[in-house]
């Protein structure tokens, strides 16, 4: 981003894959590049240099209108900030994209989901008349209702209470062990991010460590190791 002395490297020489089947966690400090490299995976950032691939389709390089309907029938996203239309209910909300692309979704599948987020009393409201977890819970809904290959969800809980934000990562966990979804998931809270397989941790552009089966204590102390030696590299460049 920018250039000359103002330039600014997200993410620098960054390899890696994400399996089928499992959820992903991906943390960093502040200014990693954990958000630029999960837009990057989901064709909303294009890359400077390499390349990305969902499955067997490799986005890179696609115009936007091949782009658009990749990331129609191939991806889900769910956003910290809901992004619903509040002019639509919540079912119109959850069916929006099949109806964008002129299908329709799988009312089996649909009503699957709806029942195992507890929504189906609440397909007739609007945003403005659901709490922000029920909202979330709508987004979640949403995003898995075409059966996409992957799921990016980017902060999920961010703006979510204790309660809200565990039902929330219930859902995603549940939608991996019984539904198969594939979930990358950007976070900055380890016990959000223990309900995942897998932490990939990135500081300064680059993918820095893995971690397999995480617990919420150790994540915070990788946390803590990286925040160590941001602080070493502080001390060095003040010298």
């Amino acid at each position: 981003y920018g250039s000359g002395e103002a330039q600014v490297v997200a993410l620098r020489d960054v390899s890696v894959e994400f399996t089928s089947g499992v959820l992903t966690a991906i943390m960093g400090p502040s200014g990693s590049g954990k958000s630029t490299l999960m837009h990057c995976l989901a064709g909303l950032d294009t890359t400077d240099r390499g390349s990305v691939s969902i499955g067997e389709s490799t986005i890179t390089g696609l115009n936007d209108k091949a782009l658009t309907k990749l990331r129609r029938d191939k991806i889900g996203f769910i956003f910290q900030q809901f992004n619903l239309l509040p002019t639509l209910t919540a079912e119109e909300n959850i069916t929006l994209p099949a109806a964008i692309a002129g299908t329709k979704a799988d009312p089996e599948w649909v009503r699957r989901i709806i029942d195992t987020l507890d929504l189906a009393d609440r397909l007739d409201h609007k945003p403005t008349e659901l709490s922000g977890g029920q909202q979330q819970r709508v987004a979640c809904a949403r995003a898995l209702a075409s059966r996409p290959e992957v799921v990016f969800a980017d902060e999920p809980t961010g703006n979510l209470d204790t309660r809200s934000g565990a039902e929330v990562l219930r859902f995603l966990r549940t939608s991996v062990d019984e539904f198969g979804q594939t979930i990358c998931m950007v976070t900055h809270d380890p016990n959000a991010a223990a309900y995942a397989d897998r932490v990939v941790f990135l500081a300064d552009g680059q993918v820095v460590d893995d971690m397999q089966d995480p617990t919420a204590e150790a994540i915070i102390d990788k946390m803590r190791g990286f925040e160590r030696l941001a602080y070493t590299s502080t001390e060095g460049e003040d010298a």
